[in-house]
């Protein structure tokens, strides 16, 4: 698709589509980066998004505490 460069203020944008915006899930905040001589733009990744994915992907794995007991819990451990 090609676009113009519009004037925003003092500063010069470009307009996204709606479409583009919805299927890139593009908010209001973005990242810009030169790679190879082109202009990318990121949305912003939201701490830990992922994260609840990647453990269900993972499967539940026991703790490794709980099935090692040390010298420690043995002796010296009292509740």
């Amino acid at each position: 698709m090609r676009t113009h460069i519009v004037r925003v203020g003092n500063s010069k944008g470009v307009r996204i589509p709606k479409t583009m915006l919805a299927e890139l899930r593009l908010d209001d905040e973005v990242e810009l980066a030169v790679e190879n001589q082109a202009l990318v733009i990121r949305r912003v990744r939201k701490p830990r998004e992922g994260w609840e994915e990647a453990f269900a992907a993972a499967g539940r794995q026991p703790l490794l505490d709980a099935a090692l007991p040390t010298r420690f819990d043995e002796s010296e451990w009292q509740w």
